[in-house]
């Protein structure tokens, strides 16, 4: 029904009054002793007061979020967060790109070559650079299967887990490591217990193309091209960005040779060459050439070697 502008609407009207008469139906039958004690029920209500209870979510939610950090904090010391260093540890993700892979590797390892150049002196920059170069972005198979970022050989001092792999020579001794971490650290162990590598560490620890020269020069890789991969991997990232923010210890005495020969000669066998043979029992070429009198660098299957007593 529409009355000027306004319309009514009866259904409320007319629920209301089916209500009525279903709660008249409902009362039919009830004796008046039943509707007494309804009565006498209600009033008691009533008399004893009835309050409205209030509930306080504010203080409920506040509390549940304090239990739950109490027992975040009690199951806490079995389920802790990574620490940042181990979160953003290194993993080889086969999906990312040359360049993504190379940023992160930087972003992960920069930190760790750092600490390494404040302890031992041995720039940032070139550790990294080697470990990129040694590892394949961390992509390679000794970095993968192994952790070891600098293809460090076993030689005859390591007695931890081994891997082989063809290097200078099929199926060759390597190293492996709990994690990338300790591949770093004993990296600057190599480098700072071994005498070969000792002219390095007279040199100023920002100069990495000295570094990366006299690397070459003491026998680390048989590459040629070595010392300008390295360089040209440092310009490229910048990476000798981090080696003006580390403060260093200061050097308390020169680095001492860790591995001496067990025996002071060695017999070459099919397929090694003088590198080879000086890397694996880490001397200089240049010494095993002149102990020796090589000539034209040409050594032969059976030829005995004196090897160079080092100190």
């Amino acid at each position: 029904m529409a009355m000027g502008n306004k319309r009514f609407d009866y259904s409320q009207w007319g629920a209301a009054r089916t209500y009525r008469i279903q709660s008249a139906e409902s009362t039919k039958g009830t004796s008046p002793a039943q509707l007494l004690l309804c009565l006498i029920f209600s009033l008691a209500l009533t008399g004893c007061g009835a309050r409205k209870v209030r509930i306080n979510t504010t203080t409920t939610s506040s509390k549940v979020q304090a239990n739950s950090k109490a027992d975040q904090n009690r199951q806490g010391k079995a389920s802790k967060p990574p620490s940042k260093t181990i979160k953003n540890q290194f993993q080889y993700n086969p999906k990312q790109s040359t360049a993504e892979r190379i940023a992160h590797y930087i972003e992960v390892f920069s930190p760790v070559a750092q600490k390494e150049m404040s302890e031992f002196r041995i720039p940032a920059s070139i550790t990294l650079a080697q470990g990129l170069l040694e590892s394949g972005n961390g992509s390679g198979r000794l970095a993968r299967e192994a952790n070891n970022h600098f293809g460090i050989k076993c030689h005859k001092d390591w007695s931890g887990k081994r891997i082989y792999h063809d290097d200078d020579r099929k199926g060759e001794c390597f190293r492996v490591y709990q994690n990338p971490f300790t591949s770093y650290r004993d990296h600057s162990l190599f480098l700072s217990r071994r005498s070969r590598y000792a002219f390095l560490f007279e040199l100023n620890p920002t100069n990495y193309k000295a570094w990366a020269r006299g690397l070459k020069k003491a026998g680390y890789a048989t590459d040629p091209q070595y010392p300008q991969k390295l360089i040209r991997l440092i310009e490229r990232y910048q990476l000798d960005r981090f080696d003006k923010k580390v403060k260093m210890k200061k050097r308390t005495s020169l680095p001492t040779v860790q591995y001496r020969p067990s025996k002071n000669y060695h017999t070459v066998q099919k397929g090694d060459t003088l590198y080879s043979i000086a890397r694996q029992y880490e001397i200089p070429v240049k010494e095993l050439v002149r102990i020796n009198k090589i000539k034209n660098n040409t050594i032969y299957p059976g030829q005995e070697l004196t090897l160079p007593q080092l100190d």
